[in-house]
């Protein structure tokens, strides 16, 4: 059987090279389908990173067509590897199809 490929962890940047102090809040843009489930799975999986993300905070904005739904959600990181682990979450969700 084929063992699962796992991209490599980013280098550890050290704290004062960084160029984000943490905690901060922190926007990120998804985009998906704009399908009833979309926005909905998306706060809650903002929820399920940050107990204290506002949803009315998000900022919605569909494509000119419609078919696609941006959604730019500010998330409290409070360290690097909190925020790689929101990222990697919104990523691997098969209703996303980038994250910037």
């Amino acid at each position: 059987m084929n063992e699962p490929v796992v991209p490599p962890a980013p280098p550890e940047i050290p704290p004062e090279e960084s160029l984000i102090q943490y905690p901060c809040a922190f926007p990120i843009k998804v985009m998906g389908l704009h399908e009833p489930p979309f926005v909905e799975t998306m706060v809650a999986l903002a929820v399920h990173h940050d107990p204290n993300f506002d949803a009315k905070t998000l900022e919605l904005r569909p494509s000119s067509g419609g078919k696609y739904m941006g959604l730019t959600i500010t998330v409290n990181a409070i360290s690097r590897e909190h925020l790689d682990n929101i990222y990697r979450a919104f990523t691997g969700h098969p209703l996303v199809k980038y994250v910037l």
